[in-house]
């Protein structure tokens, strides 16, 4: 009675090993959006996996059984010719040399075996299929069986040949990793931070969420880099017998490899290489997480074969991260330079990696709900590879009892302005205009060329003027003398009459002008002219709700919102009427009668390419709105290539092709009837 009875509880503790489990790499897999650090993911896995081996007692749909989750639905599923099997986890040298004695046993050979050893890149497991030489098909790992079609997206990758040197392949998938440095992670995320767009937790996720974008506009814009090491199918005239040969043969073909790649004599030699690998792992520009052990002789390989889930013949060696257990003593909210509300964790002074962590940022309220932290709370901070500490997990069985959750703020705590909420549940921002954390970066907007254009008045003299205490709000600079700017430095009188002058002539503009000057989110020089086209003066913006707003022709659910939000604040308002009676002085000459405005680029086609001057999705926009098309690709079809900064291939073809080029200011100017000899 007393077996059964023990039998029924491990039993019971596989059943709920298997849901966690299961429910975890749902999160990883589809939704890219993970709970739990890697590191205890592993932890939890093997404690089944002993279970599993004890008690006999292995569920069908046990996480032992499979390599991952189900592909997303989003993509077209693709069924791998080999199995994309994963690797077995070690933790440590003792482990690894286990290993090597395992195979000895398999094979029944006294005689060492030669090994091969290579980072373990911390991203994206995808496989690429070439036939007849050409880039065929590219999908990601997804269950180990069946994975995600991202053809479209991989082929943006610029490092990735699309066609092989060689003709003596019929047909080969070849395997990689698809990983984006931690300069370009930052970078990535400061970009995300700027458009008001949830940020990535880790490298690993934006490389992950980068490769299953639905546009792969997207993924073209990511600066992704893949490291290529191994092989599925094969099917071809040269022979490749050994990993050894595979990495010189990738390299000949133009694949990029593992930065490090070293064919050792036996397993001692081994654990040098990924003891060298740990070394060197801090100062790499990308993130690795372990090292991979394999047989290099691939006819031994077949010999040892695979069990369902791993391969025999190769092991990863995990580092673990430089971890500290701490708790969560408060939770504040930093107010970013575009207004982004950012929660960061105050935390029990822990030491963690040689240094006292006593904060680390939230990223955004996703991700406190996803872990569903609460001040108080136990944690566990870490710091790979010397980067910033991230908190990785709540330690749920340590929670105290009547923690509540951490809500966002509904005013900002920076200048008590209203916080609207944007990307869902994600991104939330302070509309606040005179908010001091936003107010050097809304000033140098205020005075940019399409705004009030105010010369004299950049960076570095907007950061003086702040530093010295005489711009405090918008409104401040109509209210600058002579005597407050002659005290500064590098303000002589010359510059004073210049700089007074300037501001003059500003206060006599446009609607469009002030509607772009105030720097509302979503609102552009395209979005400014179509609400002055629809609003005779800013007083009829006041209070205005999204649902006039979004009566306008091109005005989405977003910009209402936002342009509401922005004129619902009553200090934006009325630092605007502050603005007026420091005499801002506001005409409108597009305010016309809806639908009154001839379509001039009726008829004709358009091709951008480079950097503008303003968002590519506004000069589309503006496009349409004026009667013309936008077409991906140049051909002789298209009736003008606009072309910015850094133009590329296609402006070299619309050049082949006899398609005049033209620039954004060429492109306004074709938009008023006195230059639309343009069109002609």
């Amino acid at each position: 009675m007393k077996n059964n009875t023990e039998k029924e509880d491990v039993a019971g503790q596989i059943a709920r090993l298997v849901r966690e489990l299961n429910d975890h790499s749902y999160r990883y897999h589809v939704l890219d959006a993970p709970t739990i650090t890697d590191a205890r993911y592993d932890d939890l896995f093997h404690t089944l996996l002993g279970l599993e081996q004890t008690s006999g007692i292995i569920l069908p749909y046990s996480p032992t059984q499979r390599v991952g989750a189900a592909p997303s639905e989003k993509f077209g599923k693709v069924t791998h010719n080999v199995p994309m099997l994963s690797l077995q986890d070690t933790f440590s040298f003792d482990e690894v040399r286990e290993f090597d004695q395992r195979i000895r046993r398999l094979l029944d050979n006294p005689v060492a075996v030669k090994y091969t050893v290579e980072p373990k890149y911390d991203g994206l497991a995808i496989e690429l299929t070439y036939r007849n030489g050409l880039l065929h098909r590219a999908s990601t790992r997804g269950d180990g069986h069946t994975g995600e079609d991202v053809t479209l997206n991989i082929r943006t990758i610029r490092s990735i040949p699309l066609r092989l040197l060689t003709e003596d392949v019929r047909e080969i998938d070849v395997r990689g990793e698809v990983f984006i440095s931690t300069a370009d992670f930052e970078a990535l995320n400061a970009e995300r931070e700027a458009a008001g767009e949830p940020l990535f937790a880790n490298p690993r996720n934006a490389a992950a969420g980068s490769i299953r974008q639905l546009d792969p506009a997207v993924t073209a814009k990511r600066k992704l880099n893949v490291a290529f090491y191994g092989i599925g199918l094969l099917s071809a005239a040269v022979e490749i017998s050994s990993q050894s040969a595979l990495m010189q043969w990738l390299g000949g073909q133009r694949f990029s490899t593992p930065f490090i790649f070293r064919r050792v004599d036996d397993i001692e030699q081994a654990i040098e290489v990924i003891a060298q690998i740990g070394r060197e792992r801090a100062d790499l520009p990308f993130e690795i997480d372990g090292a991979v052990i394999k047989v290099d002789d691939f006819a031994l390989r077949t010999q040892l074969g695979a069990k369902t889930r791993t391969p025999r013949w190769a092991i990863a060696y995990k580092y673990r991260g430089d971890r500290g257990v701490t708790k969560v003593t408060s939770i504040e909210v930093s107010v970013g330079r575009t207004g982004i509300l950012t929660p960061v964790a105050v935390l029990e002074p822990v030491r963690v990696g040689g240094v006292t962590v006593t904060r680390c940022s939230l990223h955004n309220w996703d991700e406190v709900n996803r872990k569903d932290l609460r001040i108080g709370d136990t944690v566990v901070v870490e710091r790979a590879g010397d980067v910033i500490p991230h908190l990785v997990a709540v330690d749920m069985t340590m929670r105290e009892a009547g923690l509540e959750p951490f809500p966002p703020p509904t005013v900002c705590p920076q200048c008590g302005a209203h916080v609207v909420q944007e990307e869902g549940a994600v991104a939330w921002r302070c509309i606040g205009i005179n908010c001091p954390a936003q107010l050097r970066q809304r000033l140098m907007h205020f005075v940019c060329r399409n705004a009030l254009n105010i010369d004299g008045l950049g960076e570095k003299n907007i950061t003086l003027l702040h530093e010295h205490g005489l711009i405090n709000s918008l409104a401040d600079v109509f209210s600058l003398t002579r005597d407050d700017l002659l005290k500064l430095p590098r303000f002589a009188e010359r510059s004073v009459v210049n700089l007074l002058d300037a501001i003059e002539a500003a206060k006599e503009t446009t609607l469009a002008r002030v509607i772009y000057a105030l720097g509302i989110p979503h609102t552009g020089t395209f979005v400014s002219k179509l609400l002055a086209e629809h609003f005779r003066s800013i007083d009829d913006l006041y209070h205005v709700t999204a649902t006039q707003l979004l009566s306008i022709d091109q005005v989405g659910e977003k910009i209402a919102r936002s342009i509401s939000g922005f004129f619902s604040d009553d200090e934006n308002i009325r630092t605007l009427e502050a603005l007026k009676s420091l005499g801002l002085r506001i005409s409108n000459p597009d305010h016309t009668a809806p639908h009154s405005k001839l379509a001039i680029l009726s008829g004709l086609t358009f091709v951008i390419t480079g950097t503008l001057p303003v968002g590519r999705r506004e000069v589309e926009a503006l496009i349409a709105a004026n009667g013309g098309k936008c077409l991906a690709a140049v051909s002789k079809a298209v009736s003008y290539l606009i072309a910015g900064v850094s133009a590329g291939s296609k402006l070299e073809k619309a050049r082949k092709l006899g398609v005049r080029s033209i620039s954004y200011e060429e492109l306004l100017a074709m938009l008023s009837p006195l230059k639309s000899a343009l069109t002609k």
